[in-house]
């Protein structure tokens, strides 16, 4: 976790900096799904939050989740990577940080600070230098053989997320295994399955989040 950091005040008070919590997966898994379901997901849990997401050359996700009425448009942020969707989360995540700065300094009160990733591949990670704890999501859509392939982002990830699991049934894809298999090549670390559009897993989601980074059970 990212140390408190110390006001250049005289009263030297301590500022707790948010919580940042990177959330990364292939294109069209879910991800801003997701986030539409978390907002009031830990809202109604008192979580004071903001996000900044990430496109190549747009805003899209951004003006997707300002338009949503979850969340104040102030409070969501655009990142143009302009690259490689990794490159501004892991191998320079100098915007992001910079980003999540910003918000830190216009809402004082912000406690946790979502980062979504471009959409990418299964080698997708976020340096810890951005983030404190990270999700990686897939989707059973994306074919049931995806835990196999033993992507980084899949392995790595703090919570593993796979999404989606209403569509199983018409994509030829056996949830369970899948699921299994998953969580044998993750050493039984943390996964769920979840609909983000009917809110299945959702609950479990903000859960994890909370007792990982704000610490609150």
């Amino acid at each position: 976790m990212r140390h408190a950091v110390e006001e250049k005040n005289p009263a030297s008070a301590m500022v707790t900096p948010a919580a940042r919590v990177g959330i990364g997966g292939p294109v069209g898994s879910g991800k801003t799904a997701l986030i539409e379901a978390l907002i009031p997901e830990l809202q109604r849990r008192g979580v004071d939050l903001a996000v900044v997401t990430n496109d190549l050359v747009t805003k899209e996700d951004a003006e997707r989740l300002r338009r949503s009425g979850l969340i104040d448009p102030s409070r969501v942020s655009a990142v143009e990577a302009g690259a490689c969707p990794h490159t501004v989360i892991r191998e320079d995540p100098t915007l992001n940080i910079a980003a999540g700065d910003d918000l830190e300094a216009r809402f004082p009160g912000v406690e946790l600070i979502l980062f979504e990733s471009g959409g990418d591949n299964l080698a997708s990670t976020f340096s810890l230098d951005l983030v404190d704890w990270w999700i990686f999501v897939i989707d059973v859509a994306g074919g049931g053989d995806i835990p196999r392939k033993r992507g980084p982002g899949l392995l790595r990830c703090d919570l593993l997320v796979v999404n989606k699991i209403d569509l199983a049934p018409y994509v030829g894809v056996e949830l369970a295994p899948m699921l299994a298999e998953a969580r044998q090549v993750r050493a039984n670390r943390p996964i769920i399955a979840t609909n983000a559009r009917s809110g299945v897993g959702i609950r479990e989601v903000a859960d994890a989040i909370l007792a990982a980074v704000l610490f609150r059970v």
